[in-house]
């Protein structure tokens, strides 16, 4: 068929766009997620999960960490059901706010590590990171 162009993943070109365009905390916490320098786990971020994108995904652990920032506090009922689904989906949801990235990383990153049951068994040696 001539012209017709193939349908686009809205999810996906979204998830791309932001991934291109990430947080100053998206940016800081990914600093310690990538390449599983923290605890082994295999991250992935702005990943589509039905009709929402999550900031960051563990498949492993079925575990989700959102990232707030201000215009969270405005939009209680949809974080809340978009968490009641992702909930339905089998993940956990762990929600940190923008300033805990900048002001106590090393506490979030504690907070991961315990929601993921401490170090991957098949954890790499990956040097430390400095804050």
């Amino acid at each position: 068929m001539r012209g017709a162009s193939v349908p686009r993943n809205v999810p996906t070109d979204r998830a791309r766009a932001l991934r291109a365009n990430d947080t100053r905390a998206e940016a800081r916490l990914w600093e310690v997620l990538r390449n599983r320098r923290l605890g082994g786990w295999k991250w992935r971020r702005q990943v589509p999960v039905g009709a929402y994108i999550v900031d960051f995904l563990c498949l492993e652990n079925r575990l989700v960490i959102e990232l707030d920032g201000a215009q969270h506090a405005d939009a209680v009922a949809y974080d809340e059901r978009r968490t009641a689904f992702l909930q339905t989906q089998g993940f956990t949801i762990l929600r940190f706010w923008n300033h805990a990235v900048f002001e106590g990383r090393e506490g979030v990153c504690d907070a991961i590590l315990e929601a993921c049951g401490g170090e991957s068994p098949n954890m790499p040696d990956l040097p430390n990171l400095p804050d």
